[in-house]
């Protein structure tokens, strides 16, 4: 399969999105659609992000909070002080991988928000972006490291997974924006806010 780049991935789901052909299901996360782009195959699989140490008790002496939006699902563990984010896999293009559902941050006194929808994840380009504002997109995390990659290809299908995957905000600019939009200055890209781990499986024949 060609290789294509996050921004071409990230636009044909926009289009897609605009145009009504992509239709995610709210129960399972599959995708019923017609992608304008050859290259984008259907996935399944799940993507979780869980916050580092000591970001959420950080985030929420500034009000914020971190939940999951809808079919993507959001877990406090509550020992940990951390909060889990799993997301399911809906599609694939080259090495970006298209998840159902997104997450919300919020600022609970201001009620400001950033909505974060259609999460990308490039495994290439190190990138995690997605949808913000109905329809800017934002390269809102960077992958720092990835600890470990595999592949299984079976007779019908191909699987790759990802562990340990470090994600820092992308850049200063990014975190200034969300700065500015949550009124506080919590975020830096300077430290890992998350871990993740994920998981897409595709038909071996794409």
């Amino acid at each position: 399969m060609m290789a294509v780049t996050k921004n071409s991935m990230r636009a044909a789901i926009a289009a897609a999105v605009a145009s009504g052909a992509l239709l995610i299901s709210a129960v399972s996360g599959t995708v019923a659609h017609a992608y304008t782009n050859p290259n984008t195959v259907p996935a399944t699989g799940s993507f979780a992000l869980t916050t580092a140490p000591g970001i959420v008790p950080a985030w929420e002496r500034e009000d914020i909070v971190l939940t999951a939006i809808s079919p993507a699902t959001g877990t406090d563990l509550s020992v940990a002080a951390t909060t889990k984010l799993t997301m399911p896999v809906v599609a694939k293009t080259g090495s970006a991988v298209a998840l159902s559902g997104g997450f919300r941050l919020t600022n609970t006194q201001t009620r400001e928000t950033i909505r974060c929808m259609i999460p990308t994840v490039d495994t290439k380009a190190l990138v995690l972006d997605c949808i913000v504002n109905v329809d800017e997109n934002l390269q809102i995390f960077a992958i720092d490291k990835i600890r470990s990659r595999s592949s299984d290809v079976g007779f019908d299908s191909r699987t790759s997974q990802f562990t340990g995957m470090e994600f820092k905000v992308a850049s200063i600019a990014t975190a200034d924006k969300m700065n500015k939009a949550l009124s506080t200055s919590v975020f830096t890209p300077s430290v890992v806010i998350a871990v993740g781990d994920l998981t897409v499986t595709w038909a071996a024949s794409n």
